[in-house]
């Protein structure tokens, strides 16, 4: 698929996944100004790409406050708390990012007539009913649960973005990501593989939430990376899923993380989430058919290369 981006704004880009968009954009030949608050994030995340004249870091809170930028033509906006150890503990600044934050970043795309892509998740499908999940599927959310801090956020972002494209001509996309991992995630960030992965490194149990029957289908990285990028660029203009659709229940996710890692560690079962999805896995044939976008590193590779990633730095390995 073609690209033809030459100066891009990204919120929220130096997170997990902001940080490999912003390098894979410079890859492309995109200029890049990073936004982030580092309320979930780091410069270390970064800080390699400084080292490009083409890219810009901006500590920046785009929900509190427009960004004046002008020569843009692409708006990525990946800015919100996304881990569930993250929003429940800043649950209204993740109200804000999806709400407040949204808002300014598409009259940023409005105001310069640039494309405006938005992160979303399979979290608004909630406990879903419909297995796999397709992009027609309402979803199943509870308004007032715990999660109702991301999910309704994200759902009021695509509500939003959606408006602006009906109402104020709005060049929009919308993709909704599920389970991403890999290297440049935080240790204690509540996520499924940074957890079983810090705990099986440093030797102490993995603690598998319930009793571990609840499935997830866990996207690697580069993948993710490139079905996002894959939505930017094309002209689908109604949600997208991007994911792996290899369903996996919690409790193989840990007993794989055991064998990778050649831990002792033993698994350990803890009280069950308030709210947690039972079932998670995506209908990919959106981004098959219309994008050629499919995922290509299997989840014992890309576990590999997270185990090997979190091993070099033995910091990551405290469970925090």
């Amino acid at each position: 698929m073609s690209w033809s981006f030459d100066r891009a704004v990204v919120t929220g880009g130096a997170g997990f996944l902001g940080a490999p968009v912003c390098a894979e954009l410079l890859r492309r030949g995109t200029s890049v100004r990073c936004l982030d608050n580092f309320a979930t994030s780091a410069v270390d995340n970064v800080r390699a790409l400084l080292l490009d004249p083409r890219f810009e870091l901006v500590e920046h809170d785009i929900a509190r406050e427009p960004f004046p930028a002008e020569d843009v033509d692409l708006v990525l906006h990946l800015a919100s708390p996304a881990s569930p150890v993250d929003y429940l503990r800043m649950p209204v600044e993740t109200l804000q990012a999806g709400s407040h934050g949204t808002a300014h970043a598409l009259e940023l795309a409005e105001r310069t007539g640039a494309r405006f892509l938005l992160a979303s998740t399979s979290e608004v499908y909630g406990d879903p009913l419909q297995h796999p999940q397709r992009e027609d599927y309402w979803g199943n959310v509870n308004p007032v649960g715990p999660r109702a801090v991301y999910d309704e956020a994200k759902r009021y972002a695509e509500a939003l973005t959606s408006c602006y494209r009906a109402h104020r001509s709005v060049d929009t996309r919308i993709v909704r990501l599920f389970n991403s991992y890999g290297p440049g995630m935080r240790p204690g960030d509540g996520r499924v593989v940074s957890t079983f992965v810090s705990q099986a490194l440093a030797g102490d149990p993995i603690t598998v939430n319930g009793d571990g029957s609840q499935t997830r289908s866990p996207c690697y990285v580069d993948d993710t990376v490139r079905g996002l990028l894959a939505v930017a660029a094309g002209d689908h203009v109604d949600p997208v899923n991007i994911g792996r659709p290899d369903e996996m229940t919690v409790l193989e996710i840990a007993e794989l993380v055991r064998s990778l890692t050649g831990t002792g560690s033993p698994i350990t079962h803890v009280a069950a989430v308030v709210d947690e999805p039972a079932r998670r896995c995506p209908d990919i044939t959106v981004a098959e058919q219309v994008l050629g976008w499919r995922p290509e590193v299997d989840v014992v590779e890309g576990l590999r290369r997270t185990i090997d990633w979190f091993a070099a730095r033995p910091a990551a390995t405290a469970t925090g």
